[in-house]
């Protein structure tokens, strides 16, 4: 029998973990819907238009109490097999509510788990006490990464409740469309033969993308795209200004693959990433990648990913990159050649497979274990300190 699964989400805005989300609903074996804690979002539509039922829990922020009632009541008349929560916010409410509603199995995917931050923001004591309280009220924890799976031990989640299931990708969803990469620099200004590198992500800090526009203010000519929003768009447009830096910010987009077929080279200065599906991407685009962080190529071969090329965080090194990359003619003619190989080995149809295993399984089956008298203790504490529906 299929499963039936409600996915739990912070938001539905632009981001990575929002987007593997919408790819996951078009090809899991299970009959799917969401709940949002919070309203609205720009990928909303696209949920609705896959024909994937969308709940509004309309959280008013992160300790508004009257969340997890609604929570547990959607999750009661539901009668879901299984709760799939993503981020750190729905992680937290919806474990707590899962269990309240006695929800069979619950699955937790750590997408934004970084070395000391978690989704961009620095992590406490407290964040980790309340991660660690609620992650024993789940059935199994998914990290997608082996990097991902040591940061949660170090965290204290024991490995028997970790499972690595990588990100996935729909790799003919990214390839090089030469009619976009025309229609997309027209619609920003840039001619078709203008050197341009770019990058898409949230505008947070750990990304670096003020380094990114520190050194191609040193590039003779040629145009950044950066693709995104976030809290430090008007700080890195007033950088950009004052570096005379040619950068176009072009916000949040669902169109992705026509922004990577715009760029002639992929940057991708970040220092915290738990997967780094947007290099992924850019590969599956037939792009050249300079990155700093990637867990998703540095847990494979080097050979699997010839076109991809690792750079430690110093101006002076992307400075010497950019004005290289710059200087390559081959590279304004917007020809590329086909993804490499690491590409294929994170197809979305072997992810959702795996995924749909942890919906079905039985608690002892590998992650998910029965629980030490510690655990029971942790999840008891949880529970009677949550508010009551």
């Amino acid at each position: 029998m299929t499963a039936r699964v409600l996915h739990v989400i912070t938001g539905l805005d632009h981001g990575g973990a929002e987007r593997q989300l919408l790819l996951l609903l078009r090809h899991l074996p299970a009959r799917c819907e969401v709940a949002t804690l919070t309203s609205g979002g720009a990928l909303a539509g696209a949920v609705l238009a896959a024909g994937v039922p969308l709940h509004e829990i309309a959280m008013r922020g992160n300790r508004d109490p009257r969340a997890l009632p609604r929570l547990v009541r959607l999750m009661r008349r539901g009668r879901y097999d299984a709760v799939h929560t993503h981020l750190y916010r729905s992680c937290v409410y919806g474990r707590i509510a899962a269990r309240l509603a006695g929800v069979p199995r619950v699955i937790a995917t750590e997408h934004s788990l970084g070395d000391g931050h978690i989704e961009g923001r620095r992590t406490t004591a407290g964040v980790r006490l309340l991660y660690r309280a609620t992650e024993r009220l789940g059935s199994a924890t998914v990290a997608v990464s082996p990097t991902v799976a040591r940061r949660l031990g170090d965290w204290g989640v024991p490995a028997s409740r970790v499972v690595v299931v990588p990100n996935g990708i729909d790799a003919a969803a990214f390839a090089y469309d030469p009619g976009a990469r025309e229609r997309v620099r027209e619609r920003y200004g840039i001619g078709p033969g203008e050197f341009v590198a770019g990058a898409v992500g949230r505008l947070v800090p750990t990304k670096r993308f003020d380094l990114l526009i520190e050194a191609f203010a040193e590039v003779p000519d040629g145009r950044l795209l950066l693709v995104g929003d976030g809290p430090e768009r008007t700080a890195l447009e007033a950088l950009a200004r004052e570096r005379g830096a040619r950068v176009t910010f072009t916000g949040g987009t669902a169109d992705v693959a026509g922004a990577l077929s715009a760029m002639d080279l992929y940057a991708a200065p970040s220092t915290q990433e738990t997967f780094g599906l947007s290099v992924l991407e850019a590969l599956a685009s037939g792009l050249p990648a300079l990155y700093t962080a990637c867990p998703a190529l540095d847990d494979l071969p080097p050979d699997l990913a010839p076109s991809a090329h690792r750079l430690p965080t110093l101006l002076p090194v992307w400075i010497t990159a950019l004005r290289h990359w710059a200087g390559r003619g081959a590279a304004r003619t917007g020809a590329r050649p086909g993804p490499p190989p690491a590409v294929a080995h994170y197809a979305i149809t072997a992810h959702a497979a795996r995924l749909a295993d942890l919906y079905t399984a039985r608690d002892g089956d590998g992650a998910g274990a029965e629980p030490t008298e510690r655990d029971r203790d942790e999840r008891r504490t949880a529970v009677t300190q949550a508010p009551r529906p």
